[in-house]
């Protein structure tokens, strides 16, 4: 794509904005529980912005858009209404996360069941993180290197260092704020695209006229059960996921947790249809012959949008729509980030490695871990850009499968134990290895569309069959103390 100095002054305030609300965040920073969950004092709308920014990612934009262009059409909303849908199961659980005061999900384990199962579900969930962190890295990389017409390994070095120096500044507090921008940023970017694309089209009535009748058919790309399955796994990984629930964690009580999990998810209701119509309108513009496919072939249809918006939009807009976009992706990687740190630090290093760390030590070690996956996670961008969507599906459903039910039961059943979270661990992790890397999704020769859901079965199985056979010495809910 073309450069554009307008548009890429835009694209760098935008950056440098990131930085300065990075070093401002650090003010407001003195323990390690102001760096993990914010000092537990988030309000439902900081809340609810930043739940919606760390799960409105590239996927959720320009995919979005190629879905609705490609061969889903207008049907292709469901990929962020099942997100919605998710944030409103989410928001009978809130007030329970809120109420448990722990800083991480292998915490609530180590807690709940010992520091066994607390050390393997770290392992566990640490892993993905790294590889969702390189897997947003590449993907704002592409964003960035296409929109400014700058090289990919270029782009890499910017986005790792804009984003692991913001979030290691400011912690949660930084991601929070900086979400709360990005997350109306990709709205308003977004929405602002609408007119302009409808205006080269010459108006809705053209859309409608040159596009198939079925495009605007709402089960066209997603079945029933696959809405169904997409919203368990959403569910699932939300649930269990350090860059999801930490929000939880870090709301001021059950209370606006709950708000913020409802707005989070009316958010995601508005939103779903603005990327999709967009797509649908590019499918518009392609057959009349106003638009031509082979302008992105290079850059692949993915980003048919800003090959769109240089050609249709003002410099300025322009530049407003891709430092949402490319936002949309940063807001997810500074959450894995930020995940990553805080599991190393609060699950391994000082609850094996060495426990009687002070506070001060704890936040000093997630920020040097922070750093660390920063670069690891660039190097991988760097040199492997391939498989991107099967990586990320591939993280979620690792970590959820096998701690869902020993997370979500184990704040309401007094007979969860530590055999039955092992038994659920393992056995649910082995089901989704075994389908994604062995079998090909294939199981009693049936294709599976969403391994995660045969991990949660057989994870529920042994839980609950291990848990009544190896019963727990106390029955109670309640979380063993730990120093803060």
């Amino acid at each position: 794509m073309k450069f554009n100095l307008t548009v890429t002054v835009i694209v760098v305030l935008y950056l440098l904005v990131m930085l300065f609300i990075g070093w401002y965040s650090s003010k407001k920073i003195t323990s390690n529980t102001d760096f993990m969950v914010a000092g537990r004092r988030l309000g439902p709308f900081l809340m609810a912005g930043t739940l919606a920014a760390t799960e409105i990612g590239g996927g959720s934009s320009l995919g979005v858009v190629q879905q609705g262009m490609q061969n889903h059409g207008i049907s292709a909303a469901w990929y962020i209404i099942t997100m919605g849908l998710a944030f409103v199961i989410l928001t009978f659980l809130a007030p329970k996360f809120r109420a448990a005061t722990v800083k991480t999900v292998p915490e609530y384990f180590r807690r709940r069941y010992g520091k066994s199962a607390g050390l393997i579900t770290a392992i566990i969930m640490l892993l993905p993180l790294i590889g969702l962190t390189a897997g947003q890295f590449i993907a704002s990389s592409v964003i960035l290197s296409t929109m400014l017409g700058i090289s990919y390994k270029t782009a890499v070095i910017i986005v790792a260092v804009v984003v692991t120096v913001y979030s290691i500044m400011g912690g949660l507090w930084s991601v929070t704020l900086t979400d709360f921008i990005q997350v109306f940023l990709i709205i308003i970017g977004m929405i602002i695209a609408v007119p302009f694309a409808m205006n080269l089209a010459g108006g809705w009535g053209n859309v409608v006229a040159n596009v198939p009748a079925e495009t605007f058919d709402m089960f066209k790309g997603y079945s029933p059960m696959a809405v169904v399955s997409l919203t368990i796994m959403y569910v699932a990984t939300f649930t269990v996921g350090q860059e999801a629930v930490s929000r939880y964690y870090a709301a001021r009580d059950g209370k606006a947790a709950k708000q913020g999990s409802i707005l989070a998810a009316i958010i995601n209701f508005v939103y779903a249809f603005i990327p999709a119509i967009l797509g649908v309108i590019t499918l518009a513009l392609i057959n009349m012959g106003k638009f031509n496919a082979e302008d992105f072939a290079d850059v692949g249809a993915r980003y048919a949008l800003p090959v769109l918006a240089m050609e249709a939009m003002p410099a300025i807009i322009c530049g407003l729509l891709f430092a949402g976009i490319i936002s949309a992706t940063m807001s997810s990687s500074d959450s894995d980030l930020l995940g990553a740190g805080s599991i190393f630090a609060n699950d391994i290093y000082r609850a094996v490695l060495k426990p009687d760390a002070s506070s001060e030590e704890v936040m000093k070690v997630t920020k040097i871990v922070m750093a660390i996956v920063g670069v690891v996670s660039m190097f991988i961008a760097l040199f492997n850009t391939s498989s991107l969507v099967s990586l990320l599906m591939f993280c979620f459903t690792l970590r959820a499968a096998g701690a869902f039910f020993p997370y979500v039961l184990g704040h309401y059943w007094t007979g969860s134990s530590w055999a039955g979270t092992i038994a659920s661990l393992i056995s649910g992790s082995i089901v989704v290895v075994y389908l994604e890397k062995i079998s090909g999704n294939v199981l009693f020769g049936m294709k599976v569309s969403q391994p995660i859901i045969p991990g949660l079965i057989v994870g529920l199985v042994f839980f609950l069959v291990f848990s009544k056979l190896f019963p727990p010495k106390v029955k109670t809910t309640e979380l063993a103390p730990e120093e803060d």
